[in-house]
């Protein structure tokens, strides 16, 4: 993501065609793919977003970090708070940063760095 944001959503549109392209077909995708390079303290909020990005898309499986408590819940349903606003954000309905806690907020931004809309920076949740 820090150098090819383009490739993060290359993968998002080919991920919402395979359905059509292959159907039945059984995805993965190594999140380290998306974090390789930024700061270490930035992977796991870009590995999470992506996750919920590919997931909603039909992605079936990903390789991560099994330490990454915050992912694993994610992925086991116990943070629909952050599927919710990683969703909202896609759809062009972000919610107002103000109204959010930073966390939250930070998966705005992160979202925003993926598709594209904001140019990434190591410093890009502190703007």
């Amino acid at each position: 993501v820090n150098i090819q944001q383009i490739q993060c959503v290359s993968l998002l549109n080919f991920q919402m065609m395979l359905e059509d392209i292959a159907p039945g077909a059984m995805s993965t995708c190594g999140l380290s793919n998306i974090s390789n390079g930024p700061p270490v303290h930035l992977r796991p909020i870009l590995n999470t977003t992506y996750m919920v990005m590919l997931e909603r898309y039909g992605m079936k499986a990903v390789i991560s970090d099994p330490l990454d408590t915050t992912l694993t819940a994610v992925a086991k349903g116990q943070r629909p708070d952050i599927v919710d606003v990683v969703h909202k954000t896609m759809d062009g309905s972000a919610p107002d940063l103000s109204t959010l806690s930073k966390e939250l907020g930070d998966y705005v931004k992160t979202v925003k760095v993926i598709l594209g809309e904001t140019l990434f920076s190591d410093s890009y949740l502190d703007i």
